[in-house]
């Protein structure tokens, strides 16, 4: 089978011309019959790797997916997108097992989603024999690997597929997954000679910055606020933060909720319900929240504790910005939370692998102190090079300022050595900043030389240089004596060799925050004016969406999703031929929601420049008017015959001679201007159409509508 045929698929169900970076590849591999191991980040597409084959090759592909929240999600996105695709897992009772069951044996299923528990129970490998299966997928692979972050005993014992189905493909994804983690996939999959596929690890849309952890309730309601109706995740570590922070954000008159597993079912599926629904713009949440949901419109991540690995890490912030539209992310940072999460990990049972857990905690620690660009460490912790800085992050957004740090390191390797490095980093800023606190003066440290010697920083600075040293090798901290400072030979160097020490000056927040206004401010006047009417037509169709999404009871982001609805407020198309050329819109989806957008990018053009609207819906209605029919003008004017009438339908409003009656007749209009009154939403074209049964065309219940507005009817 060519990609000629894939491509067509791919446009016509889910409204994209062409493949990403090594999608194509990947089903012309899985075409030819073979295993593949894919690695993509979250949002990279990872879904069509499998989906389009499903498509277009005979029988259907089975999908293992590890929450049951998830395969509704993604079956309920396939389904909007025309394609047959259905569940199995204990959700669902016994009849409607039975009936899925019988469409995978009829053949009438493009994609079948399991979970791993169903997979390996005992009778469902004679339910697979019973079907004709064109793919295995395998996705969250990295779970099968307990090297990995997420490990799931069911997905070891998924190495019977090649057993009992030799000759059919497997792939495995992941988007997170180590040299190690890909080896055991491998392996205990039992993939024969697969293809590697290791797409780019890069999110260029997702904004990365790092914060001090103090007064972090404050700057999450300021960061909110920068962001309003958009979703939102707050990961927290423990279930009371994560119920703390929501009902703080609630009294701020904020659409928040926590979630967490001390909730029950109910609870939490109605919040993650309401999430998915837009009815509630943020979800405080321990980490067992995000992975269950495919919710492409979620615009930050919020980490208001140090993630335990970058794993994890990237995993989290990978839920934002999934349709590759812009979305920011924010990570709290502060040294006692290293400290928890130590502990934690020190408590763990199985020796060998807490050792694997810390030092992957580590990584995660110079990650979040790092004063270079956040992008290139977190890229290469997945051995991707960048070979320049990302200019996306708060590193790269303000640059470092270095100063020669000689005295400051002096005066904080001297202060360790008089207290006989027997204190940990915040008593030791105690101790520089001459501090009273009883402690100190019980312990003798307030008669030192180097007591009080570092008055003139304040704390935060010199928990942010204290770091520094130790990240240049000049301290270190012995975490197996309750993270007191410890000199190092460099240190000696410095105290007794004259070295000199760089380090980088930190900056507050504020000073950033100022650094940001003082650069929005040369922005040109034009831009600025293109781009908040861009952000008023935008927020203009989110409502439209929503109030679909509302009518047809679906997430709205599988409407379109947030980036299709940018692509429409940049591009403006004021016809179906225009609107099919944006990313994302395919023939269905086109069909069945596509009108109720156009109208309103229609209203949205006429009211920022009626002299340009006015001037194109004329020519319409001239051409009318020197006899061409409703297709002869389309076709000249390379328009739909819907967009004609509704450019008639605004001119007649407007007061111009439009004969509407040569499309609508008075007895069709009387009808369907009487019929509003049955209807609990008068207003929607949809509810219209329904109440006569599709009898009534959508153009004339507009040109209808149109006279009522009129005249008053």
């Amino acid at each position: 089978m060519n990609l000629d045929k894939a491509k067509q698929a791919l446009k016509r169900y889910f409204g994209y011309d062409q493949f990403r970076p090594l999608q194509a590849e990947i089903i012309r591999a899985i075409f030819a019959g073979k295993d593949a191991l894919v690695l993509m980040p979250t949002g990279g597409g990872k879904s069509v790797c499998f989906q389009i084959p499903a498509v277009t090759m005979p029988g259907t592909c089975v999908v293992v997916s590890p929450l049951i929240s998830l395969m509704k999600d993604q079956v309920e996105g396939l389904r909007a997108n025309g394609i047959q695709a259905a569940f199995l897992n204990s959700a669902i009772d016994s009849r409607e097992q039975l009936k899925v069951e019988e469409s995978f044996y009829a053949g009438a299923l493009n994609l079948l989603y399991v979970s791993p528990e169903k997979l390996v129970s005992g009778n469902f490998v004679s339910i697979l024999k019973r079907g004709k299966i064109n793919l295995f997928a395998i996705d969250e692979a990295h779970c099968i690997s307990a090297w990995g972050h997420d490990f799931r005993p069911e997905y070891t014992q998924m190495g019977m597929l090649k057993q009992h189905f030799p000759q059919v493909p497997v792939i495995a994804l992941t988007a997170t997954a180590d040299k190690l983690t890909r080896k055991d996939i491998v392996d205990q999959l039992k993939l024969e000679e697969p293809g590697i596929f290791i797409a780019s690890f890069d999110r260029p849309n997702l904004s990365l910055e790092v914060r001090p952890g103090q007064q972090r309730l404050g700057q999450i309601q300021e960061f909110v606020q920068k962001h309003p109706k958009q979703a939102g995740i707050i990961y927290c570590l423990s279930r009371k933060t994560a119920e703390d922070v929501a009902a703080k954000l609630a009294q701020q008159g904020l659409k928040a909720e926590a979630y967490h597993a001390g909730l029950s079912p109910d609870r939490r599926s109605k919040i993650q319900d309401n999430f998915i629904n837009d009815n509630i713009h943020i979800i405080c949440a321990t980490v067992a929240f995000g992975m269950g949901i495919d919710k492409s419109n979620v615009r930050w991540v919020i980490h208001y504790n140090l993630p335990k690995n970058l794993e994890g890490y990237y995993q989290e912030i990978g839920r934002a910005g999934r349709d590759g539209a812009k979305a920011d992310t924010l990570l709290f940072y502060s040294f006692a939370d290293v400290s928890m999460l130590r502990d934690i990990i020190q408590n763990g049972e199985n020796a060998a692998q807490n050792e694997i857990q810390l030092v992957k905690l580590e990584r995660m620690q110079q990650y979040a102190e790092s004063l270079a660009c956040r992008r290139r460490i977190l890229l290469a912790y997945f051995s991707e090079n960048l070979s320049k800085n990302c200019g996306n992050c708060d590193i790269c957004r303000n640059p470092p300022q270095y100063i020669d740090g000689t005295q400051i390191a002096q005066k904080a390797l001297s202060a360790v050595y008089r207290v006989n490095e027997q204190v940990p980093m915040g008593m030791l800023i105690d101790v520089l900043r001459g501090s009273g606190r009883k402690e100190i003066r019980q312990l003798g440290y307030d008669t030192i030389k180097t007591y009080g010697a570092g008055r003139d920083l304040s704390q935060w600075d010199w928990q942010q240089y204290l770091m520094q040293l130790v990240n240049l090798g000049y301290l270190e901290i012995a975490y197996d004596a309750n993270s007191v400072l410890r000199l190092t030979a460099a240190s000696h160097e410095v105290l007794f060799k004259s070295r000199t020490v760089q380090l980088v000056k930190p900056s507050s927040y504020k000073e950033r925050q100022e650094e940001e206004k003082a650069a929005a401010k040369t922005k040109p006047k034009t831009l600025a004016k293109q781009e908040r009417l861009r952000d008023e037509l935008f927020e203009q169709l989110r409502q439209v969406r929503k109030e679909i999404a509302q009518q047809e009871g679906i997430p709205p982001y599988l409407i379109f999703s947030d980036a299709t609805l940018e692509e429409m407020a940049f591009k403006k198309p004021l016809s179906e031929t225009a609107l099919l050329g944006v990313s994302g819109v395919g023939e269905k989806k086109l069909a069945q929601f596509g009108q109720q957008f156009l109208e309103a990018i229609l209203e949205f053009v006429g009211s920022t420049s009626p002299k340009e609207k006015n001037l194109t819906y004329k020519l319409s209605l001239e051409l009318l008017k020197k006899g061409l029919s409703l297709e002869a003008i389309a076709e000249k004017r390379g328009i739909e015959t819907s967009t004609v009438l509704a450019h008639l339908a605004y001119l007649y409003e407007t007061g111009e001679e439009v004969p509407l009656f040569q499309f609508v007749s008075k007895v069709e209009i009387q009808q369907i201007l009487k019929a509003r009154g049955y209807l609990e939403n008068p207003s929607s074209l949809k509810t219209l159409y329904d109440y006569f049964d599709g009898k009534m065309s959508y153009d004339k219940i507009k040109l209808a509508m149109a006279w009522g507005r009129k005249n008053g009817g």
